[in-house]
């Protein structure tokens, strides 16, 4: 049996989930909580990834693990927020659903920079790694000032 690395086990997971995500169907609350989980996953992809970018640890073979991970949960973060999932223990503000079409470009916007920084990953062009990062850092942060929640 072959062993995973814990970058391709969240890749995987990653990728189940977001295949899950075209399938909204079921309790809203059980929505709300699986949009959680991938977001929290999002945010542990980048926050590993900006690790590697920024020399803090040695993973570098694990960074185009984390980039397919990120390209693989932006690939429709607006269907992790349907219809009536609105109500309850979530951070997401009521933009999300009034201001439809502007969080889907926003989202579309990270999808299309999640995508970018792991093709440049696989390029090896590791002078590209930082800037492609930032991009896609910059698309989260713009989406997360008008439809998240402030964190306290």
């Amino acid at each position: 049996m072959t062993r995973l690395s814990m970058p391709k086990l969240l890749t995987l997971g990653a990728l189940a989930l977001l295949g899950a995500a075209a399938h909204a169907e079921g309790d809203p609350e059980d929505v709300i909580k699986y949009r959680q989980n991938v977001m929290k996953a999002n945010g542990a992809h980048a926050a590993a990834a900006g690790a590697i970018i920024q020399g803090k640890v040695g993973y570098k073979k694990d960074l185009a693990d984390h980039a397919k991970a990120l390209a693989a949960i932006n690939r429709d973060v607006a269907a992790l927020f349907p219809k009536g999932s609105d109500f309850g223990d979530t951070n997401a503000l009521d933009g999300v659903w009034s201001k439809r079409a502007n969080f889907e470009k926003r989202a579309r916007d990270a999808q299309a920079k999640s995508d970018a920084f792991a093709k440049v990953v696989a390029t090896g062009d590791a002078k590209s790694y930082g800037p492609k990062f930032k991009e896609l850092v910059d698309s989260c942060k713009a989406c997360h000032k008008d439809y998240r929640k402030e964190e306290k």
